[in-house]
C-alpha cells in the first residue's frame, strides 16, 4: 500500500453488503491488526489465517464463522460490496471469538487517521 500517512500503526479491512435484506447489511469479512507495510494480502487468505500478514487476525463475520463468506445475492438480483481499508492511530485491537462487528466498527471510527472504499456490484 503507497502514500500512507506516517502516523498510521495499522490496518482493518471489511466487506460489506448494504444491500442485504437485513436492516443492517451484512458483514462478509473482516481483518483487523494488518501491518501498515502489507502490500497486498494473499489470495485464499480469507479462509486460510496461515496466509494472513503476520499478526492479523479475522473476525467472525454475520454468517458466524471467523474466515472470508463471499457474495451470495438472490438469484437475479444485484447487490453492492463495499471494500473499506481503515488506516489506524493504534496498532492492535484485542479480538477473540465473541469479538462483535459493532465494537470492530467502533474502533474502527474512532482511531481512524484515513479510509478508502471501494464498492463492486455483483448480479447473480
Amino acid at each position: 500500500m503507497e502514500n500512507l500517512p506516517k502516523t498510521i500503526k495499522s490496518l482493518v479491512l471489511t466487506m460489506y453488503d448494504p444491500d442485504a435484506p437485513t436492516g443492517s447489511g451484512w458483514w462478509h469479512w473482516v481483518i483487523v491488526n494488518i501491518p501498515v507495510q502489507t502490500p497486498f494480502i494473499k489470495q485464499s487468505a480469507g479462509n486460510n489465517p496461515n496466509l494472513l500478514p503476520k499478526g492479523s487476525r479475522l473476525v467472525r463475520n454475520d454468517f458466524g464463522v471467523i474466515n472470508y463468506g463471499g457474495p451470495c445475492p438472490p438469484l437475479n438480483s444485484t447487490h453492492r460490496y463495499q471494500f473499506t481499508l481503515y488506516a489506524l492511530d493504534i496498532d492492535h485491537i484485542e479480538v477473540d471469538e465473541q469479538t462483535t462487528l459493532a465494537l470492530i466498527g467502533f474502533i474502527a471510527n474512532s482511531h481512524q487517521i484515513a479510509k478508502a472504499d471501494m464498492i463492486y456490484s455483483y448480479l447473480r
